[in-house]
């Protein structure tokens, strides 16, 4: 409990000296008993997550006075300067942000009305202003003493969460416990970053599920780091402290615009554009069924050092990934074939796709690799909705009006190959390296399609089945007969992959598209 009486030596009828204690108070948190079991848990202080986040002396607090109703039930005697939370207006990199951070010193960092206005008012002035928006999530849920009000709060949280999606980024860091409806907002932003050990996101806590469904788990078990990132997807991002959390947010950031009517911001490169890497060449292996990392591929191509990879640990067997090309920023979506042979399935559909509209929702050019051997078949994908989830990723790049660009090294069988960045997806140049294979299946399975009833009639079956593989594979398996058609703008050598790109992105700059009017599509959900 906050002391309000004079204890400080300031004087109770002075009014400076009264906007001097509220001022100290304000800035005390709950206490130096709850401060140190916070650093005691690896954890920073609201203020001092701030001050790592922003520049040095760029922050403006709002709404520092707030306290919440002395109606409330046991909440009399218990005035907090702030209600939990630190709201306000800084810079990062000299650009503007708004941000919040709860405090988890203060009442648990719960969830009340007052916290809630503080949030929205820091969400409204965002969105009119044009800004990013970040959240420092650590609170261990709605404040029960304030009852429907606290959940009514929440509501207004996620409306706003909604209104400013699509216009202005938003990123959501778990910072400590995040359950219940609390949730629901890091869900509605653009990116979640989570820290190893002391965060955890669930809808129902460890001893709920016990009680329903007896399933003993702790809450790192539950909703941890490693959960989110690995397995269900819901965190982008993960950390192994505050200070790294707040890195890449900062890191994040430098990738986007402000807003939808911005460019995203451009550096400065001492990377030529035309640097060729000789050792491209050579990447892709001569047998078809070894792998190579694409990863390597992507760091070789764009600037060095500039990719950041998003839902790394999600669904490995695709890669989604900011970068540079030149100082500019794009957006890098590619299969992983050293994973499930880079395969598509139901969450590398949802990483594509999500990833695809958000890079069209702030302009930042999509560039696609392609070395996939089709949709990963099997019951359990097919009676969990591989067909809706598949079909994610055809509507994201169809709607997209981004410069678009696709590069194949290897496979593009099937599906796969209109999906991911063909010329009818809306694509705008297509490339293709000379081991590229693209084709409507794979030999082994198109030679006995098309020449069964020959191989059955031949004198030796397994001779004749590998003669029509053979021919399948030089008349079709090439990048030649799509080039031939037109399907394939070019095919290029290896290492001149960065340069054909940069050029490529200099020539889509002026891309205008029309778009039909209309309220919104309905998205394969």
């Amino acid at each position: 409990m906050t002391d309000m009486k004079k204890t400080d030596g300031l004087s109770q009828n002075n009014p400076m000296d009264e906007f001097k204690r509220a001022r100290l108070l304000s800035r005390q948190g709950g206490g130096e008993k709850r401060i140190k079991s916070q650093h005691e848990k690896g954890k920073m202080t609201a203020r001092e997550r701030i001050d790592t986040l922003l520049d040095k002396g760029s922050f403006q607090e709002l709404g520092s006075l707030a306290t919440h109703q002395v109606t409330d039930f046991g909440m009399a005697e218990k005035r907090f300067p702030g209600d939990g939370v630190v709201t306000g207006i800084g810079k990062i990199n000299g650009r503007r942000v708004a941000v919040y951070a709860q405090d988890f010193t203060v009442l648990g960092g719960s969830f009340s009305q007052v916290q809630a206005q503080k949030i929205n008012r820091i969400q409204d002035l965002a969105l009119e202003s044009g800004i990013p928006i970040v959240g420092l999530n650590d609170s261990g849920g709605a404040r029960v003493q304030e009852g429907v009000r606290s959940l009514a709060a929440y509501g207004e949280v996620f409306a706003r969460n909604v209104k400013a999606s699509g216009v202005i980024p938003q990123i959501s860091v778990i910072m400590g416990p995040c359950a219940g409806g609390a949730v629901y907002s890091p869900a509605l932003t653009d990116f979640t970053v989570m820290v190893d050990g002391t965060s955890a996101m669930f809808l129902t806590g460890p001893g709920v599920v016990a009680s329903v469904t007896g399933e003993k788990v702790s809450a790192q078990e539950l909703g941890g780091s490693d959960v989110h990132s690995a397995r269900s997807g819901n965190a982008h991002f993960r950390a192994h402290c505050d200070a790294e959390a707040l890195a890449l947010v900062q890191l994040i950031l430098g990738y986007l615009p402000s807003n939808t009517q911005e460019d995203a911001p451009v550096i400065a490169s001492n990377d030529p554009v035309d640097r060729r890497d000789d050792a491209l060449n050579d990447v892709v292996p001569s047998d078809e069924g070894s792998a190579y990392s694409m990863r390597e591929v992507l760091e070789t191509i764009f600037d060095r050092g500039s990719l950041l990879e998003v839902h790394r640990e999600f669904a490995p067997n695709a890669i989604v990934a900011f970068a540079r090309l030149g100082g500019r920023s794009v957006g890098v979506v590619s299969n992983e074939p050293s994973f499930m042979s880079g395969v598509l399935d139901i969450n590398s559909s949802d990483k594509i796709s999500r990833f695809v509209r958000f890079c069209d929702t702030f302009s930042l050019p999509v560039i696609t690799f392609v070395d996939c051997p089709g949709y990963l078949p099997g019951v359990d994908q097919e009676y969990n909705g591989v067909i809706r989830h598949g079909a994610k990723i055809i509507y994201a790049y169809c709607e997209s009006t981004v410069p678009k660009i696709s590069v194949v090294t290897r496979k593009a069988i099937g599906g796969s190959y209109v999906a991911l960045g063909s010329r009818q997806m809306g694509t705008d140049v297509t490339l293709a390296w000379p081991t590229a294979q693209i084709a409507v299946m794979g030999p082994e399975g198109a030679a006995p399609l098309i020449n069964g009833r020959q191989i059955c009639e031949a004198s030796n079956p397994d001779m004749e089945r590998q003669r029509f593989i053979q021919e399948y594979r030089q008349r079709f398996f090439n990048p030649y007969r799509a080039a031939d058609i037109g399907q394939i703008d070019e095919v290029i050598e290896p290492r001149e992959t960065r340069f054909q790109l940069a050029q490529a992105l200099d020539l889509l700059q002026t891309k205008v598209v029309n778009v039909v009017p209309k309220k919104h599509g309905l998205f394969p959900v």
